[in-house]
């Protein structure tokens, strides 16, 4: 079952977020806290959005974060998967291309033309998996990101 999370399942989201760092090998950088999530997910001005997979006992075995996008060359927006993530217990059971399924779903009913996200070079498993969906890597685009010191320095 996939649905719309709620403000009670912060605490779950924050926890898998930090089992999907650790999986990445960079829980380190995994610094968001619950407070943070709270607002960005429900606050005034939600900056994203999230859903939430269940097992048949309505535990909660994984999540998809993501937010609105805009592409100037297609002139609508877009999603922009920001995580999904399926605890190891669950996976193989359908939810994470439910999750996929249902931000799809989204996509076709708003007239977005493009559900996007990231993964790492050596996630073999992930890789097949969304090339199973259909999905095709955009390799001829580099990711570039500006962080910590050198955000401060280049904003400053």
């Amino acid at each position: 079952m996939i649905r719309s999370a709620v403000p009670a399942d912060v605490p779950v989201i924050h926890a898998m977020i930090r089992e999907l760092a650790e999986y990445e090998r960079a829980l380190e950088e995994a610094r968001a806290t619950e407070e943070q999530l709270r607002e960005a997910l429900f606050g005034e001005h939600p900056a994203a959005y999230a859903h939430i997979a269940e097992d048949a006992d309505g535990n909660p075995v994984g999540f998809a974060v993501w937010f609105l996008n805009f592409s100037t060359w297609r002139g609508v927006h877009g999603i922009y998967l920001e995580d999904l993530y399926v605890r190891p217990t669950a996976r193989g059971g359908g939810y994470g291309k439910a999750l996929l399924t249902e931000l799809a779903r989204l996509c076709v009913e708003h007239g977005y033309e493009r559900l996007e996200w990231s993964v790492l070079n050596w996630n073999a498993p992930s890789i097949a998996f969304y090339e199973s969906l259909g999905a095709r890597p955009q390799d001829e685009w580099t990711v570039y990101r500006l962080t910590d010191d050198a955000l401060k320095t280049l904003g400053a």
